[in-house]
């Protein structure tokens, strides 16, 4: 999924992560470019799709029975960025990633592997390798650029856990204002589209794949229609516990072998159940 996200004031600094010092130098190897999702701003994915490229909605949802205490920060973060929602008797809220689809490479992407849309690349573009989420530390293994990209002595990335550059820094806080104020947005799309099937939080994601002139109609009139009513929510999942652990919530849950809603893939992150029998 690209980047993280990462909460701004406070929180950043309560985060708790472990001080790290990395170095980063860009190879141009133009591995961050392909065969991923690219996450977009609601402004992004409008003109995104303006270019003529599609853009998925990715739904992921957490069981909310109560609200979380204010100490607790990551409880704080997650609610900022998502929107109250019920899945048969349970209370749930639902996060919604907009992204691109990359496949085998960004559709701008040119062929010596530089931006064909540098100056209006997307944030996360921007962002990357650095994570934004303060509950994430950044594992140089688990991203896309070759070794050499991180060997010590190149240029700063990280000090302390946090990004040196002012530029980096700014780009992270307009990407987390602009991830709460989409929020309003993401719900009336939702309704408005008939969205209402998500996998649960951490376990993977609904892929739904609209029409992409009615997502973009739907982005433009964002804000002048009345306020959404309340939907009830599916969750959907690869993992045999997590049906059965849903379900006893008095939610509704269906594996993703057994229900195939029109248009919704299912992607998974893996199973958080060691004891889990998967059903592919």
């Amino acid at each position: 999924m690209g980047s993280g996200e990462r909460l701004i004031g406070k929180s950043v600094i309560a985060a708790p992560l472990m001080d790290m010092d990395i170095d980063f130098n860009c190879t141009g190897c133009g591995n961050c470019c392909k065969e991923s999702r690219l996450p977009l701003s609601a402004a992004e994915a409008v003109r995104w799709l303006q270019d003529g490229h599609p853009v998925q909605v990715l739904c992921e949802a957490i069981p909310w029975p109560g609200e979380p205490p204010a100490a607790d920060l990551l409880g704080a973060f997650k609610r900022e960025r998502s929107f109250s929602a019920v899945s048969g008797a349970l209370p749930i809220r639902v996060l919604v990633t907009l992204a691109a689809p990359l496949g085998q490479s960004c559709p701008n992407l040119l062929a010596d592997n530089r931006c064909g849309i540098y100056e209006r690349r997307p944030d996360v573009c921007r962002i990357y390798p650095a994570e934004t989420n303060p509950f994430r530390a950044l594992v140089t293994a688990g991203k896309r650029c070759p070794p050499e990209a991180w060997q010590a002595g190149g240029r700063p990335l990280m000090r302390n856990a946090l990004p040196t550059d002012r530029e980096l820094r700014r780009h992270i806080e307009s990407r987390l204002l602009r991830m709460v104020a989409d929020v309003p947005l993401q719900e009336e799309l939702c309704a408005t589209l008939g969205v209402r099937t998500a996998a649960l939080a951490n376990e993977g994601y609904a892929v739904h794949s609209p029409d992409s002139g009615n997502l973009l109609q739907v982005l433009l009139a964002a804000g002048k229609r009345p306020p959404p009513a309340r939907q009830g929510w599916d969750f959907i999942t690869d993992c045999a516990k997590t049906v059965e652990a849903i379900r006893s919530c008095d939610a509704r849950c269906f594996l993703a072998s057994d229900h195939s809603p029109g248009g919704v893939e299912y992607l998974s992150l893996g199973c958080n159940q060691a004891a889990c029998v998967t059903a592919r």
